[in-house]
């Protein structure tokens, strides 16, 4: 089966082509037009998505030597996400299954992190511990199969990439804030400040960030002397220690030996470098970068396995920005 993946939940446009459970072609634009604002402005976004989908699902069937009418199904995100922007895939994807007579899949958008990892190791097995982590869901999930997940725990609060956002603001740093605060840690004393790590010794699966922004805050109000990239490295360790420190829980107590790492968090250098000396008798998969951040080949793939179990969504789906995964 040939399926087209479409992705614009938030500031990125995706389009990918799968068969047979590979990508042949996947296009990722990412907005640049937030910077200034320092953010992403939803209205903003989905003009954006309008500009150049058409062209990119053109230029991602070319690259993948298929043509249109090669197309057996369209897999299409439809929440989590901005309202806006969801509207923009998912109307794109209607009229092309419409006009093509071709089932649509509508998409989770969390379901499809998770599943990015079978696409950086086709050997990956059920079960598993799924630590989901971006600026929007630090989630902790057993997973046993297509559809079978257990909510662990999650944030009472910020999400971990939300913290990165809010901390890179505090510093002055630029926009997106994880790279930018993973930039400057580069050059700085991660045991320089001993920011809080909220909840980390609590024996649950619940994850804290808001406290330690706050904490940030204190400490750059109150004139620190320190450098800022021993702040920001200093914070960073903060925040992968506490996500570490609560997938070796869920490990341990659920007595699985593999765990796989989910979500734009995931492409941060400092985690990926040091789990797997906290699990070291665990099998541990991050996807590559490109499957970290939001991308359309996780939904391709995912709508190819759902599309060929005979799965299909009514053309009059909503979509739904605070779409849950169970």
């Amino acid at each position: 089966m040939i399926v087209l993946g479409i992705e614009t939940s938030c500031d990125e446009t995706a389009s990918a082509v799968s068969e047979d459970g590979k990508i042949l072609s996947s296009f990722i634009s990412t907005q640049k037009i937030h910077k200034k604002y320092g953010g992403v402005v939803p209205e903003i976004a989905s003009r954006e998505h309008d500009k150049i989908l058409n062209q990119m699902v053109f230029d991602t069937l070319n690259d993948s030597k298929k043509s249109i009418s090669d197309i057996d199904g369209i897999a299409v995100t439809q929440g989590p996400g901005l309202t806006g922007t969801l509207l923009s895939g998912v109307c794109f994807a209607k009229g092309l299954s419409l006009g093509l007579n071709i089932p649509i899949i509508g998409i989770n958008h969390l379901e499809a992190h998770i599943f990015a990892n079978f696409l950086s190791d086709p050997k990956l097995k059920f079960p598993f511990i799924c630590l989901l982590v971006s600026g929007g869901h630090t989630q902790l999930w057993h997973v046993e199969g297509l559809r079978k997940y257990k909510l662990l725990g999650e944030t009472r609060d910020d999400a971990a990439g939300e913290a990165f956002d809010k901390g890179a603001r505090i510093l002055g740093l630029g926009y997106p804030g994880g790279p930018e605060i993973e930039k400057n840690a580069k050059m700085g004393d991660q045991d320089s400040i001993k920011f809080p790590r909220p909840l980390m010794k609590h024996k649950n699966y619940e994850f804290s960030f808001s406290g330690l922004k706050t904490a940030l805050l204190y400490y750059v109000n109150d004139g620190a002397n320190k450098k800022t990239s021993d702040i920001a490295a200093s914070y960073q360790y903060a925040i992968v220690e506490v996500l570490i420190s609560k997938l070796k829980l869920a490990v341990e107590n659920m007595n699985c030996d593999t765990c796989v790492i989910a979500g734009g968090v995931a492409a941060n250098e400092l985690l990926r470098n040091i789990v797997r000396k906290f699990l070291p008798n665990t099998y541990v998969i991050f996807p590559e970068i490109s499957l970290c951040t939001d991308n359309a080949a996780m939904v391709a793939y995912l709508g190819e396995l759902y599309l060929n179990s005979g799965e299909k969504t009514a053309i009059d789906f909503k979509v739904y920005p605070n779409m849950k995964l169970v």
